[in-house]
């Protein structure tokens, strides 16, 4: 206990730099892979075939370990940033995605008939009745993928990616030393709490946003 409060408080700066660099790359991921996630969605949610097609190639690559898929990227796009965030957003994809058309089609005709009763344009009918009352399955989407790209990024440290993924990894080279484990175990406790406190503040933006929409 100790070491682990020594490590702390001699590496505070470096934790809080790679907290934030942790949670940024993350939400960045999330936000891209949401926008196309919707753009898809919205593209293939009236046809059956589109919509198994769409869901079939995310769920695919979402299949492929994270170390392979890294792996496959360094080649193509180097060592860093590019490969740790095209990794994260593939994985992010499928729940958004999924979520994205399964709310799109739980939408009520009806209601979309009276939308457009009323004059609505086709994207006004999109924008102001089925993506709003698609919105809590999209945001569970979001939940879902924030939480995977939270603990993915930790192992895209193997691609020298950004976060508290490379002091994991530097701890586990050190087995047998006394650093090692509060490095380590550091590392993996903070990813678990910015995890938590990332999706506390989605269910709060939940229910400030789907309240609106009721």
């Amino acid at each position: 206990m100790t070491d682990l409060m020594d490590f702390i408080s001699t590496r505070r700066l470096q934790l809080a730099t790679d907290s934030w660099q942790h949670v940024s790359a993350t939400v960045q991921a999330v936000l891209l892979a949401t926008l196309l996630s919707v753009a898809v969605g919205v593209a293939v949610y009236r046809s059956r075939a589109g919509s198994a097609v769409a869901t079939g190639v995310a769920a695919t690559a979402l299949t492929v370990p994270s170390f392979a898929l890294l792996g496959l990227l360094i080649p193509v796009l180097g060592l860093g940033v590019l490969p740790t965030m095209t990794a994260l957003v593939i994985y992010a994809v499928l729940p958004i995605l999924r979520n994205t058309i399964v709310g799109l089609d739980a939408v009520p005709a009806a209601t979309v008939d009276a939308a457009r009763g009323v004059g609505m344009s086709r994207l006004g009918v999109l924008s102001r009745v089925e993506i709003p009352l698609a919105w809590p399955s999209i945001l569970a989407g979001i939940r879902v993928s924030t939480q995977m790209a939270m603990g993915i990024l930790a192992i895209a440290a193997y691609a020298k990616g950004p976060g508290l993924g490379n002091l994991i990894f530097a701890g586990l080279s050190r087995v047998g030393t006394p650093t090692a484990l509060p490095m380590a175990l550091t590392a993996t406790v903070l990813i678990v709490v910015l995890a938590l406190v990332l999706d506390a503040l989605l269910v709060l933006l939940g229910r400030l946003t789907i309240r609106g929409n009721q």
